[in-house]
């Protein structure tokens, strides 16, 4: 039922390889730092059209949109039309294309496509996680194993306290560090085995919502960083990871928190 989910991602996947002259066409967003260019609308008007004509009962929560089609739906699309904007206009070839879809309140399938690489990481609940047609499964690691990746939360500057603390604990406890600028490839890449754990302060649904399906369905715990679900609904912090380093992760979070002047500063 949802392989056609999949062929509209990986044709929408076309347009940002064809994309010319991506820096005349950049504009601010809320800030300096939060970018975005005619591409990201364009995929996101491709997705909308072709996903609601598969889909005509579905709502619409896209990144690239001031209202939301969500209201009374019992299903949804939470989309990202460009996750890794800022690699997208320096032609880092390092951006995918997220697509999840809600479903009853819970993640029911996600696709997140790397067109650079060809990758497809694909999900429906209960059935499994895959990359491009491949079973995923993660092994599970404490964090004196794991390669950790995370995400700076630049758009919120006050979780940047948080962000740095997080990574001064953890980083004499792991493997190493990684920094995409990609949070729906980083959680995917979890699923893949490249990396073990993932954070990030402060994000919003569709950098997350259809790569925690396909990381959750590859054995991975998925939470926000104080250990409660993943909200779905405007700003969240998200962790990822497995059954032994996620716990350790929190543990973590858990001891910043009850720092004073970290109240508040993660989401």
């Amino acid at each position: 039922m949802y392989e056609i989910i999949e062929t509209i991602v990986h044709s929408a996947g076309e347009i940002v390889l064809r994309a010319k002259h991506i820096d005349e066409s950049v504009q601010e967003k809320s800030s300096h730092c939060d970018l975005v260019t005619k591409y990201d609308g364009m995929v996101q008007e491709y997705l909308h059209r072709e996903l609601l004509t598969a889909f005509p009962e579905a709502g619409f929560y896209g990144e690239e949109e001031e209202e939301h089609d969500i209201a009374g739906k019992a299903a949804y699309f939470i989309v990202d039309p460009i996750d890794g904007t800022m690699n997208f206009i320096r032609h880092a070839r390092h951006s995918c294309i997220s697509v999840g879809l809600m479903k009853d309140g819970q993640m029911e399938y996600g696709a997140v496509y790397q067109p650079y690489t060809g990758e497809m990481f694909t999900a429906q609940r209960g059935k499994g996680a895959y990359l491009n047609g491949r079973p995923l499964r993660m092994r599970d690691v404490p964090l004196s194993e794991s390669i950790a990746m995370f995400g700076s939360a630049i758009y919120y500057r006050d979780t940047i306290p948080a962000t740095a603390r997080l990574m001064q604990e953890a980083l004499p406890l792991v493997l190493d560090f990684r920094r995409s600028g990609s949070a729906a490839l980083d959680i995917c890449y979890l699923a893949a085995g490249r990396a073990d754990v993932f954070f990030e302060a402060c994000i919003r649904p569709w950098d997350y919502a259809a790569a925690a399906l396909i990381a959750q369905e590859a054995g991975a715990l998925v939470s926000a960083l104080d250990g409660t679900p993943l909200r779905y609904i405007d700003r969240c912090s998200v962790a990822v990871g497995t059954k032994t380093n996620h716990p350790e992760l929190i543990k973590i979070v858990q001891r910043i928190l009850n720092e004073p002047d970290m109240k508040g500063r993660i989401k």
